[in-house]
């Protein structure tokens, strides 16, 4: 074979393998893409359901704030790796669940934002349309709001 055979099938093949390496990149980072939002919708879950929890105890049984303080510590104490149930945080999830009531909650665009926006919209916008409107604005336009 000469030089020149050698040298195109050497470049066919340095292109063959830059577009599989292209193909496998893509296919992992689709994958992390997806698998962060699976995490996201069940977090959003969860919080929407411990803080539905919290609010029909407080508003049934008559629950106190304090309750949201000892709880906080509680899961601090028996999860002291994770983030997320500190005492603001709890009463965020309150707040969300107050502010979605009788929302499937999983099939909302609000869970498929990052919690920090969905606390943001909470604390600035008033109306459940306003709300709704910017998450799919978020989703859509990948915004920050």
């Amino acid at each position: 074979m000469s030089s020149n055979t050698v040298e195109k099938v050497q470049a066919k093949d340095l292109k063959e393998y830059k577009a599989f390496f292209k193909e496998i990149k893509e296919k992992i980072l689709t994958s992390q893409v997806k698998a962060a939002l699976a995490v996201n919708h069940e977090l959003i879950n969860l919080y929407w359901e411990i803080g539905s929890k919290i609010h029909l105890k407080q508003k049934d049984e008559g629950w106190g704030a304090k309750t949201i303080e000892n709880l906080a510590n509680d899961l601090k104490s028996t999860f002291p790796e994770m983030r997320g149930f500190s005492h603001r945080n709890l009463k965020y999830m309150v707040h969300f669940a107050k502010e979605y009531p009788d929302l499937a909650i999983g099939q909302q665009v609000v869970a498929q934002i990052p919690w920090g926006q969905n606390i943001l919209l909470l604390q600035k916008l008033e109306t459940l349309q306003d709300r709704l409107w910017y998450a799919h604005k978020a989703i859509k336009e990948v915004i920050r709001v």
